[in-house]
């Protein structure tokens, strides 16, 4: 099954929301910067949650950051959607791989650590774009998303978000749901659900052997509901030769003129995909030319 965002509307509109299955998605992100295990699911939770943030965010070109950095020896998490739940992201040392918790659970938490913030921003092509933060409760990603939710957007939320490692280190299963309760929902709802999302199922093992629309049907259980969108997403980076070459002619023409006189090859790697552009002297000498240009018209 391609990796989606399905959402659902409940209780004559009362209740919204959204889940994700995300294994290809965060096993392109393992593979790409050379994972651990637990890095894996630090840096696979925060995809899935940026992917079902960004993709609600209906503006073209929008787009939506989270950056984790709760002092852990993980360092920081980033992820970056755009408005179709397309992600990209990295961990600043992904080989990091405390031991496992006494429940044999990934110890995202003591990789990420606790004492820090998460930040989400949301840029919807204004001069500025929305950014707000909250101190982490557990550094396990899902419960910090939750309360940022519910100190940005004043809303009832619940999240849950988990990555399943196989043996190999490959990524088995991966995605979550985000459920929300809209203004005037009745203390009823409230209590269904929280009872449903306490009997459910583990989340992991729902999604590597039920599918996504299996989670609706635990957490909605007792109520009417109806899938109203389904979204295909995926791993995506934005990077291009254009924009290493836009970076590299807001530098300082000296700066631009050192770097010709090393007459040295440049390999400018992506963060985000690890993709290296070759610059030249030659192409440096174009850039430097084209700013000339720029700056006499």
């Amino acid at each position: 099954m391609m990796d989606q965002i399905l959402r659902a509307t409940a209780a004559n509109g009362m209740i919204k929301m959204a889940v994700i299955t995300a294994r290809d998605t965060v096993e392109m992100a393992r593979a790409i910067h050379r994972c651990s295990p637990t890095a894996s699911a630090a840096l696979g939770r925060t995809l899935c949650g940026a992917s079902l943030l960004g993709q609600a965010m209906k503006e073209d070109k929008a787009s939506l950051t989270i950056r984790i950095n709760g002092g852990g020896p993980i360092g920081s998490v980033i992820a970056v959607s755009d408005h179709e739940g397309c992600v990209r992201g990295y961990v600043d040392h992904p080989e990091v791989d405390p031991p496992r918790r006494a429940d044999g659970k990934l110890n995202v938490g003591a990789a990420v650590g606790r004492d820090g913030l998460l930040t989400v921003s949301r840029d919807i092509g204004l001069k500025e774009p929305y950014i707000g933060s909250v101190e982490l409760v557990s550094g396990e990603i899902a419960e910090d998303l939750t309360r940022y939710l519910l100190s940005s957007d004043q809303v009832a939320s619940a999240c849950a978000l988990g990555v399943l490692v196989d043996t190999d280190a490959s990524i088995k299963a991966a995605g979550g749901f985000l459920v929300q309760l809209m203004p005037g929902a009745e203390e009823t709802l409230i209590d269904t659900l929280e009872q449903n999302i306490f009997l459910m199922d583990q989340l992991t093992v729902i999604l590597d052997e039920d599918g996504a629309e299996e989670i609706f049907r635990q957490v909605l259980k007792g109520l009417e509901y109806h899938i109203v969108e389904r979204a295909p997403i995926s791993y995506r980076c934005a990077c291009s030769r254009e924009r290493v070459e836009q970076a590299l002619s807001v530098i300082e023409p000296e700066e631009l003129l050192d770097m010709i006189g090393e007459d040295k090859v440049l390999e400018i790697g992506c963060q985000f995909c690890d993709k290296k552009y070759r610059v030249t002297p030659d192409d440096l000498r174009c850039i430097l030319a084209q700013r000339a240009e720029n700056v006499e018209e």
